[in-house]
């Protein structure tokens, strides 16, 4: 006997589409970072004076201070006490530290100290000023201290490895000192990760593990390009005979 009633597939047909858009969105949502690609940036002329090595520890520089602004605006959201010692608002606070650090401005809570002294008054238990516009302004003029002073480099500049390696270490070691260290009080100098049985907010440490790697990457590519370009120079003196031309073609002779 004929069913004329619709089957299970039949009835299924239509809520595909909608199942599979709900599937697609519940996987987006357990996605742990955005999908993108790389991107490069824009040609400048100013590319023209630049190097591979140049060019690779300027694009570092770069993000490493977007990296530090992150941190502070991280540290303001978690910390509000501190931005109303500078301004009215989270976001004016966040710009004069900003235009600060990008104009070599000294901070005046820091009483004249710059790198890695002004770091350490800024992390002092006692320090009454916005401990997060410090913090962030003296990690800035450490990383572009050991950086000779500059945030863009050329075919004229240099970079001394160890001096930025030894900036690596004293990131490792402020971050070591913020987690750690406490006020007269108890209390932690500025909150930074959260950690409890509901919830792991673990963002302050990843941004700043990769300026420590961005740190660590550009010290050891410039010592072994500066290893490279010597041991190039030994191999042409040694090498360069056995790279000669030879004639493919008799010499007219001699009347």
């Amino acid at each position: 006997m004929f069913d004329s009633r619709p089957s299970f597939a039949v009835i299924l047909r239509p809520l595909l589409p909608l199942g599979l858009s709900m599937l697609l969105l519940m996987g987006c949502a357990q996605t742990p970072a955005p999908r993108g690609e790389v991107k490069g940036e824009d040609f400048g002329s100013g590319e023209l004076l630049q190097s591979d090595s140049n060019r690779m520890a300027t694009l570092a520089m770069k993000a490493n201070l977007q990296s530090l602004m992150r941190l502070m605006d991280k540290l303001y959201q978690r910390n509000p006490a501190e931005w109303k010692k500078t301004a009215d608002s989270r976001e004016a606070a966040a710009a004069y530290v900003r235009i600060a650090i990008m104009e070599r401005q000294p901070w005046a809570e820091l009483q004249g100290r710059r790198d890695v002294a002004a770091l350490s008054l800024a992390l002092e238990p006692g320090f009454a000023g916005d401990r997060v516009a410090a913090f962030i302004h003296a990690l800035a003029d450490t990383l572009i201290t050991a950086h000779g002073g500059r945030t863009s480099f050329t075919l004229i500049n240099g970079l001394d490895p160890q001096l930025i390696y030894n900036a690596a270490r004293n990131v490792e070691i402020a971050n070591w000192i913020l987690n750690t260290r406490r006020t007269a009080t108890g209390a932690p100098l500025l909150l930074s990760n959260h950690l409890n049985e509901g919830e792991r907010n673990l963002s302050f440490e990843r941004e700043m593990g990769m300026v420590i790697g961005r740190l660590d990457l550009i010290a050891s590519y410039t010592t072994e390009r500066y290893r490279r370009s010597v041991i190039g120079y030994a191999q042409g003196l040694v090498a360069g005979p056995f790279f000669q031309f030879l004639p493919v073609q008799s010499l007219p002779a001699v009347q």
